[in-house]
């Protein structure tokens, strides 16, 4: 081999070898420092709020005296607005949701704080619409679970719905 093919070859190891070594910088420097960006599919999917249709119906009906009723109906209606934490370090703890917007991670300026190797440091955020809360996976290294599944868009979370961050599992109750 000549050495100029030689040289080439060199140069072109040490370039890669560069480029690799400050792709993990940055993606640590990202990491550490919560500068995630939300890629443009996300932000694409995020849902609207929605008003109810209307039906041009003024009074339905009164379904007071039916048994149990009224306690169904109102569960039904009600926007959960308390978080359990139901399995992980910080079980049995609860957090009351008084805001719009509940971010979830690692980093110490998060709402809900979790110390976990797998949790990044802005994992994932709450956001309340005017049906309930949808969840936000914010491009988190080991994802966000709803009921098992890793979700990829923002999803829709119903009471008793079940939520695994790193090792902490939560859900939503009224």
């Amino acid at each position: 081999m000549s050495e100029l093919a030689l040289f080439i070859v060199r140069a072109g190891f040490l370039l890669v070898l560069w480029l690799f070594i400050l792709s993990i910088i940055a993606i640590i420097r990202a990491d550490l420092f919560s500068e995630r960006v939300l890629t443009k599919v996300v932000e694409k999917n995020m849902p609207t709020p929605l008003t109810a249709p209307t039906t041009g119906l003024t009074n339905v009906g009164d379904f007071s005296a039916a048994p149990g009723s009224a306690s169904v109906v109102d569960t039904m209606n009600t926007i959960p607005n308390t978080l359990v934490i139901i399995d992980g370090p910080l079980m049995g703890t609860s957090l009351a949701i008084d805001r719009k917007e509940v971010r979830i991670g690692r980093a110490p300026n998060s709402d809900l704080v979790l110390d976990d190797d797998y949790v990044s440091a802005q994992h994932a955020r709450l956001q309340k619409v005017e049906e309930g809360w949808i969840l936000q996976d914010l491009n988190s290294t080991n994802g966000t679970f709803v009921d098992g599944q890793r979700i990829g868009a923002p999803v829709a979370i119903t009471p008793e719905t079940q939520v695994r961050i790193g090792k902490t599992i939560f859900e939503l109750r009224g």
